[in-house]
């Protein structure tokens, strides 16, 4: 089923402020997601899911080029936290497609109420780098990516604020560094979402790369205003998205 064309259009001005807040801080899906899953099938959530992986990994690789021009990402944890991710990822659309999401709000809910409290008495969280081991790299790589990627697949909202978060807490970037580095963790998982999604038929193809180009808009002006503004800006706007996405997981757990 394809939306009419005036629902496109608002789908795509949704899809580039999506593209401008996950390339910033994550969570551009909080946007898009809601979005998809009022135009499509009640009965059908793994089609908006799927539909959502194809504008963001577009999004997301534009966000990802943008920031390695400046702000090089840190590929010893990136690229193996991306293979770890893609595994994950895997697993959890898979799971998506068979189990609801809702049987992990509440979880996510009370990890995104210790992540906001975090950042926000801590203020100098993430705005100073710090060295830590290589093993512990390796070890947040791996245990993280597994973990991250398998809520991108089965829920997906925040994948991008979660990573950014882990790595500044774990393995001492700063928040600019971190979302540099997040973006290409957020491709692999994108990309293994996609595939599952894509062979289950749960796909808007037309519009899903309709929203691709406005994502991928968004996402290069959100990147080179983080790169311009720094670490402080990436922390308030983390805040920021931070806070709806409790408020929305909220909403939708207590609702039941």
């Amino acid at each position: 089923m394809t939306p009419d064309w005036y629902i496109i259009a608002l789908l795509c001005v949704v899809a580039a402020a999506a593209g401008w807040v996950d390339a910033v801080s994550g969570g551009g899906g909080l946007l898009q997601l809601p979005a998809l899953l009022l135009v499509t099938p009640a009965d059908q959530p793994a089609s908006a899911l799927g539909t959502n992986k194809l504008s963001s990994i577009f999004g997301t690789s534009a966000a990802a080029i943008t920031y390695g021009r400046i702000e090089m990402p840190r590929l010893r944890t990136a690229l193996p936290m991306a293979a770890a991710a893609f595994v994950g990822a895997a697993f959890g659309s898979l799971t998506a497609i068979h189990l609801p999401p809702g049987i992990f709000r509440p979880i996510i809910l009370v990890a995104l109420i210790v992540v906001w409290l975090f950042i926000a008495f801590r203020r100098t969280f993430g705005l100073e780098g710090r060295e830590v081991s290589r093993g512990r790299h390796l070890v947040t790589a791996i245990v993280g990516g597994v973990a991250i990627g398998f809520y991108d697949g089965a829920i997906g909202p925040g994948t991008g604020s979660f990573l950014i978060v882990l790595l500044v807490a774990a393995v001492g970037y700063t928040f600019l560094q971190a979302s540099a580095t997040a973006k290409i963790v957020n491709v692999g998982t994108n990309a293994a979402s996609l595939i599952v999604f894509g062979l289950s038929g749960s796909v808007l193809w037309l519009v899903g790369l309709l929203m691709a180009a406005c994502n991928v808009a968004g996402a290069v002006v959100g990147a080179r205003m983080a790169i311009v503004r720094g670490s402080e800006f990436v922390r308030r706007v983390l805040l920021v998205v931070t806070a709806v996405l409790i408020a929305v997981l909220a909403v939708q757990t207590f609702r039941g």
